[in-house]
């Protein structure tokens, strides 16, 4: 059975943490929510003051934050959680940042003896609960087969992009594409219904259709098309339109970097920037409200 500190306990690291303690793993949890602490608790996860508490006696870490300044923040620096891990030690950091963040990271675990992983995660908080994730992993194969079978109770699909850094690349890409498709569904969708139709049909259709895509088959931005979907419940829970926008500055950031031409990427950062100012704190699918035309 393998210690694990787990540190982020969010929509995400919550339900990630409970598979895992399903799985007969002891945990020592840490988040600043108290409420996501109190549910740590109530699945069986022993609750620690801090994250320096949580790693002690840890053989593995595994953190889910928020941004690339959270995972430095943590990890690194004079009183960086790195220097309270014990040598040897497995980190995996499955938080969606900035590639040379992951990079700096991993450099900093190596020369104390670590071994550091960027594992990124897709499949939202469904996926999270379900133990169906992607993992998109960079960093050393060895270090990737010792952190696999932890993997593998969170997730369905387990991917090896390459160095460290490079599940963060994949990660940011991927997001993009997420959400120039969900534009795409939520003005398609609203186009239709202005039309007279009814979204839970032409849903159907274009699932069906040239126009399928995830956004409308997994994850449908319309209210009661899909039960389970943040439409369905007001957008709250899921992936947040503010983390959305997040992960489209860090793909602004590496076109940038390498001189790559995200014309669509630039357009959907500068819609959800529009969102964020009204809606930031809902589910990245309410964007379809920019669309709607509900008189």
């Amino acid at each position: 059975m393998t210690t694990i500190a787990f540190i982020g306990l969010g929509n995400m690291g919550g339900p990630m943490a409970v598979n895992l303690l399903k799985a007969g793993h002891g945990i020592t949890a840490y988040d600043l929510s108290d409420a996501a602490m109190t549910a740590a608790g109530e699945a069986g996860a022993t609750p620690a003051t801090s994250a320096g508490e949580a790693v002690t006696g840890a053989d593995t870490v595994i953190s889910m934050l928020p941004a690339s300044q959270h995972v430095e923040s943590l990890y690194l620096g004079a009183d960086g959680l790195l220097q309270s891990i014990a040598r040897g030690s497995l980190v995996i950091d499955c938080s969606t940042i900035a590639p040379a963040s992951s990079r700096k990271v991993a450099a900093a675990a190596a020369e104390l003896g670590l071994e550091f992983i960027d594992a990124p995660v897709s499949g939202g908080t469904a996926g999270a609960t379900a133990g169906t994730l992607t993992f998109i992993v960079g960093g050393e194969a060895g270090a990737l087969e010792r952190a696999r079978p932890l993997l593998e109770i969170m997730g369905q699909n387990i991917f090896h992009a390459g160095a460290a850094g490079a599940g963060q690349a994949a990660k940011i890409a991927n997001n993009m594409l997420l959400a120039i498709h969900m534009i795409g569904t939520s003005e398609a969708l609203s186009l239709g219904a202005a039309n007279g139709l009814d979204p839970k049909v032409l849903s159907e259709i274009m699932r069906n259709s040239s126009g399928g895509n995830w956004s409308l088959e997994k994850y449908n931005p319309w209210p009661g098309v899909m039960e389970a979907a943040p439409a369905s419940r007001d957008y709250s829970g899921g992936f947040g339109s503010a983390l959305m926008l997040k992960d489209l500055g860090l793909a602004a950031e590496a076109a940038m970097a390498t001189g790559s031409a995200i014309p669509l990427g630039e357009l959907a950062r500068n819609l959800y920037t529009l969102h964020c100012a009204e809606s930031g704190g809902l589910d990245f699918s309410s964007i379809v409200g920019m669309f709607r035309h509900d008189d």
